[in-house]
């Protein structure tokens, strides 16, 4: 009897451990917007949109350009949002543009 109550406590603290791992990875992976008001982002224009890009202060942004077709984004073209080196620990929006963008090779 006492190896199964051993063996009982043993997979129990196992097994909280794992549940806290897996909690504790989730929240490190969830990271926040970069805000438009952001000071990196004002540096480099950065919009949420595209189509909202100040045409006068960056007369070479083009409509097509986005966060997802651009080589800095880390994320799939269908992700809404996806890591971006300038904005690190923050995810931009899969449609937002900013001055750093680079055509996907």
């Amino acid at each position: 009897m006492n190896t199964s109550r051993r063996t009982f406590v043993i997979h129990s603290i196992t097994g909280a451990g794992l549940a806290a791992t897996a909690a504790f990875s989730t929240q490190a992976q969830a990271q926040a917007a970069v805000l438009e008001t952001d000071p990196q982002a004002v540096a480099l224009g950065y919009k949420v949109d595209t189509t909202k890009v100040d045409k006068v202060k960056f007369p070479k942004h083009v409509a097509a350009q986005n966060c997802a077709n651009c080589a800095l984004y880390v994320g799939k073209a269908a992700d809404a949002n996806g890591a971006c080196p300038l904005f690190a620990g923050k995810t931009v929006a899969a449609k937002g543009w900013c001055s750093a963008w680079v055509k996907k090779a």
